[in-house]
């Protein structure tokens, strides 16, 4: 078991509803990859996809084991409903709101921060996410 774990998570959409992915990576402390992966959702609004994300890196982590997690997303709106800063009044984005607080409860601290698209694992996230969404397109086509 790890003491703390870091996650970079980002989702994303094209169209808004549109195609939709999620990815995430999970760091140990020291800056070490645990796990890198990207998975397509289907059709979700931007922040479902982001939120998503957050779902399966928190699902990942508990499976792994560890005592803290940190969060670092590119949204600031999901860190701000996460943190209590803004409520979240539209219903679907509350029921992945209410998974994470289910989610939570696997671990003894839980931070969001939100971080600018430009921390290099965001954009790592983001390449995930974009790779995911060109092997479902080229499929369609």
């Amino acid at each position: 078991m790890y003491k703390r774990l870091m996650v970079y998570s980002d989702g994303g959409s094209r169209g808004n509803p549109g195609l939709a992915a999620a990815a995430f990576l999970i760091l140990t402390e020291k800056g070490q990859i645990l796990k890198a992966t990207a998975h397509f959702l289907g059709n979700r609004t931007n922040n479902q996809a982001e939120y998503e994300a957050l779902i399966a890196a928190l699902e990942t982590v508990a499976s792994i084991g560890t005592e803290e997690v940190h969060c670092y997303l590119d949204s600031e709106l999901v860190a701000k409903h996460l943190n209590g800063e803004y409520r979240v009044k539209n219903v679907e984005l509350r029921k992945l709101w209410n998974k994470i607080q289910e989610l939570r409860l696997h671990f003894k601290e839980v931070r969001f921060l939100n971080v600018p698209r430009t921390d290099r694992y965001i954009q790592r996230a983001d390449a995930l996410v974009n790779e995911a969404l060109d092997r479902v397109v080229k499929k369609q086509v």
